[in-house]
């Protein structure tokens, strides 16, 4: 089998993708997997060791562009790809795989996708978790239903580079002197997904006052929130915590999210990757579930409140009260740092 994968444009979605990649190498151990994905996704995808190579793709997310679809599926097409898996649900991410004549082309029913996929899977819904709709492509259409549970899926695992991580950790002038406590109170899909910044702050005062050091993560959209958590400590404490949220590069926050002895985060990519990479997960859920898309590991509290209102899976409250991120306390995590 010579395999290209469609692969998804979110974080968490890139890393639980990861085990598709494990379950087909274990029913094919010699495939060979190539992902086109967006190019920031480069970096994720060499940490999976069942990657062969990572793809570019260069049409944005979101963006139809027929003709450029068609080019890169003609490009595609020296490749002899034997089987594509089409992991996003639109009709566009079909093309490509039916423009590089790809003859067995697998992915769940979505928008306007028959003809272009050669087997269509009904109904995503038999699958309670998406890791599981993931790992079904995996297997046959007839099989499916018997053979995945969220147990028995492959957990991801992405490689933490111990050389790159020891220039990380001189490029930002860190230490691990004192025990990490990292903390990603980002959230890309919205506010109701976000802890408010004053419960993060309390959270790391408290840990830095217990002989501890707290590393803030996110992307350069989350550096005014970061700021403020680590202007809200005492300036005896903010010797002791690092704001690094859009300093690091994806790649440099996964080897430093693997150097925390825990990290505390909203239900965010961040989240996925420190599950994927083996620290101890405080995973906090406001408008979403752990119903849905749990990070994968054993190393995992998941705290949220029991407010009649969640979850109700929007980005923002409709109800603009925010309880069920307001009214979760940080005793509610401090508990739970080791």
């Amino acid at each position: 089998m010579k395999i290209l994968v469609i692969g998804p444009s979110w974080v968490g979605d890139m890393v639980m993708s990861q085990s598709l990649y494990k379950a087909l190498k274990i029913k094919h151990p010699q495939a060979t997997i190539d992902v086109l994905a967006p190019a920031w996704c480069r970096p994720i995808l060499a940490r999976m060791p069942e990657v062969n190579r990572a793809i570019d793709m260069p049409i944005g997310h979101g963006s139809f562009d027929l003709k450029g679809r068609w080019r890169i599926g003609r490009e595609l097409k020296a490749e002899a790809y034997t089987h594509a898996f089409v992991l996003p649900n639109s009709a566009k991410s079909a093309l490509i795989p039916f423009f590089a004549g790809i003859p067995n082309r697998i992915g769940w029913k979505g928008e306007m996708r028959y003809g272009l996929l050669t087997d269509l899977r009904p109904d995503r819904r038999l699958f309670q978790y998406y890791v599981e709709r993931f790992v079904a492509l995996a297997s046959d259409k007839s099989a499916m239903k018997q053979e995945v549970q969220l147990e028995s899926c492959p957990r991801p695992t992405l490689v933490v580079d111990t050389q790159a991580q020891a220039s990380t950790f001189e490029k930002f002038n860190l230490t691990s002197d004192r025990t990490i406590i990292g903390m990603c109170p980002g959230a890309e899909f919205g506010p109701a997904k976000r802890w408010p910044d004053k419960h993060y702050a309390e959270v790391a005062q408290h840990a830095i006052d217990n002989g501890q050091q707290v590393w803030l993560f996110g992307s350069a959209k989350d550096r005014e929130v970061t700021e403020k958590i680590r202007l809200a400590l005492t300036e005896e404490a903010q010797v002791y915590c690092h704001n690094l949220a859009g300093s690091t590069s994806l790649i440099e926050a996964v080897d430093l999210l693997a150097a925390c002895d825990t990290v505390v985060c909203n239900d965010s990519g961040l989240m996925h990757i420190s599950a994927a990479v083996g620290t101890n997960v405080v995973a906090i859920y406001g408008s979403s579930s752990p119903d849905y898309t749990p990070p994968l590991t054993d190393k995992l509290t998941m705290v949220h409140t029991d407010i009649e209102c969640r979850p109700c899976f929007k980005r923002e409250c409709p109800l603009g009260h925010m309880n069920c991120l307001n009214q979760l306390g940080s005793d509610q995590v401090i508990k739970h740092l080791r």
